[in-house]
This record gives structure tokens, sequence and C-alpha cells, in this order.
């Protein structure tokens, strides 16, 4: 079956959802955190999770409140993940030097290994997500995404 024909039958399948940009959003998500699932199953590490190891990779430190807000999560939603990957032994929590009201995050070991381990999976998931499309697709698809989440 031509793509042509592929759209014209999931055209007549769905009805008037297909003109619904927010329903293929939706759909183009669950694929997207279905295969993110599978290649994370022997992580054990939610897309959050992942995302909070990174930064913390990346910004050694960083307070709770800050982490939060540059990963635009909840300030429950922060403490309940950072208490989760503490609790595995991933980070560690120190009084901030510049201010004795905030907590420093820090990779510990393990928790380095874990995001060295992400790193590989997210390189694989990177590659089957790009391989849908060409390199200049990728970087207008970022962008114009980059419109609704900014």
């Amino acid at each position: 079956m031509g793509e042509a024909s592929l759209i014209e039958s999931n055209d007549r399948r769905i009805g008037g959802l297909n003109d619904v940009v927010g329903f293929h959003i939706r759909l183009a998500h669950g694929a997207v955190y279905r295969h993110f699932t599978e290649t994370f199953a022997d992580l054990d590490l939610t897309q959050k999770q992942v995302s909070v190891l990174w930064t913390l990779g990346d910004h050694p430190g960083i307070s709770q409140i800050e982490l939060g807000q540059r990963l635009r999560m909840d300030r429950a939603t922060t403490m309940t993940i950072v208490n989760r990957l503490q609790e595995r032994d991933y980070l560690r929590r120190e009084r901030s030097e510049t201010d004795g009201r905030k907590q420093a995050l820090f990779l510990t070991p393990a928790g380095s290994k874990a995001l060295a381990k992400a790193k590989v999976c997210i390189h694989e998931h990177e590659a089957w997500l790009k391989s849908r499309f060409t390199e200049g697709e990728v970087d207008k698809l970022v962008e114009m995404l980059a419109r609704i989440h900014d």
C-alpha cells in the first residue's frame, strides 16, 4: 500500500480527528514514550529520572529548586524524583555553599554509571526516532515543537 493510500485509509478510519493537530501530537508522544520505555526497561529509569541525572551531570551542585525550574517540573514532582534517586544512591544532597536554605545536588558514582548507561540508551532511542526524518526535517521538527513548549 502506497503512502497516499495509507493516508487516505487513515483519514476514513479516524474521520475528523485526522485534522486535529493535538491528536497527532498525542499519538506521536505515545509512540516515542513506548519506544523509550522499551529501550530503558533494563535500567529501570523514567524519562524524568534520566532528565534529572543528565541535568545533574551537566550542572553539579544545582539546587533542587533550579533543577525543577529547568526541567519544568513542579516542586512536589522534583522532590519525589530526587528522593527516589537518592534512595537508589544515584545522587546526594548537600547544603548549598552559597545559600544555606538550599540543597545542592550531585551525582554519586552509581548515578554517574547509571547516567552513562542511560546515554547509550538515549543514543539508541534518538537514532530510532531520527531515522524517520532527514537531518533538515529533524532540525525543523525541533524548531516547530519548541514553539509549542516554549
